[in-house]
């Protein structure tokens, strides 16, 4: 990638460029180049039925469970599914909102977004979109067309905030639309509850959906810089309050990291991929970075 393209993948000059399709484009171009293969892959074989054991049948298909249940043998049959189904979840809620750059976490986790459909699409799969606060509010059926595409990109530019955080609801509902298993990208501050979250995350994992959250914070809400007297205001209805920065950053250090860990753990107890991004990080090393230890893991 030369310089040229790679200054576009800096949050502020990126934001400087209109056009969402043409920023995605321009992201998944400049972190792609230094990859050696597809970071998702179809999952090869799905389970179709079983037929009854006929001599010459391969042994290692027989259901044995089946068999200590009705004493007969019967083979289980796969069909091939080459094809991935990803789905994109974006948190609407009105915490996302907030930004001390040039990206706020709203804007950003629509750039990221839109360039992890048009990277899916480019080879050949299947994505879908579902919009979320404290409930699904929009929901687009997996495809793969470069028409698809546009639309979803053209849904992501026009995304409003509103409401409260509610993931682990949504979660719910959307399992039941996504169908088939895939892969399901979450993109959130994830500011709800970790053992609610986690809820959500083992009921995708149950239905054999691979899981990766994208925990999407400002830089401040990571370091907590604030020097003065501030008044912090929530964006979820949550009450004003003035406080001096200097006598709450170590306690809410630590209140924000042991979060974290509670995410973190559970994401690994429970098999999903948990991700920590701040919106002042390049894009191309926020996406490549993970998308590339995905590839070393396959």
């Amino acid at each position: 990638m030369n310089e040229n393209s790679r200054k576009y993948l800096d949050p502020e000059v990126l934001n400087s460029v209109s056009g969402l399709e043409l920023k995605a484009r321009l992201i998944v171009e400049g972190f792609v180049s230094g990859m050696h293969r597809s970071p998702f892959h179809g999952f090869s074989v799905e389970f179709a039925e079983h037929r009854e054991y006929v001599p010459g049948d391969d042994v290692r298909f027989v259901d044995w469970k089946v068999f200590g249940k009705s004493d007969r043998y019967y083979i289980k049959q796969y069909e091939e599914e080459t094809n991935l189904r990803a789905w994109l979840m974006v948190d609407l809620s009105e915490s996302m909102e907030y930004g001390s750059g040039a990206l706020n976490k709203i804007d950003y986790a629509r750039h990221a977004a839109a360039a992890l459909a048009y990277l899916i699409t480019q080879q050949q799969d299947a994505v879908g979109l579902c919009l979320f606060g404290d409930e699904v509010r929009d929901v687009m059926p997996a495809a793969s067309s470069s028409g698809h595409l546009r639309v979803l990109i053209n849904r992501l530019e026009e995304i409003k905030t509103r409401g409260k955080t509610n993931i682990s609801s949504a979660i719910n509902v959307a399992s039941e639309q996504i169908g088939r298993r895939g892969v399901v990208i979450i993109l959130s501050d994830l500011l709800d509850s970790p053992e609610r979250i986690m809820d959500a995350v083992q009921l995708l994992r149950h239905r054999s959906h691979e899981v990766i959250l994208f925990h999407i914070l400002d830089k401040d809400e990571r370091t907590f810089p604030f020097e003065r007297m501030t008044r912090f205001e929530g964006l979820e209805s949550m009450p004003q309050v003035m406080a001096d920065p200097a006598a709450l950053r170590a306690q809410y250090i630590k209140e924000l990291n042991a979060f974290t860990q509670r995410l973190r753990r559970g994401c690994l107890r429970n098999g999903a991929d948990f991700v920590e991004i701040d919106t002042s990080t390049p894009l191309d090393v926020a996406l490549s970075s993970y998308l590339a230890s995905r590839g070393r893991r396959r």
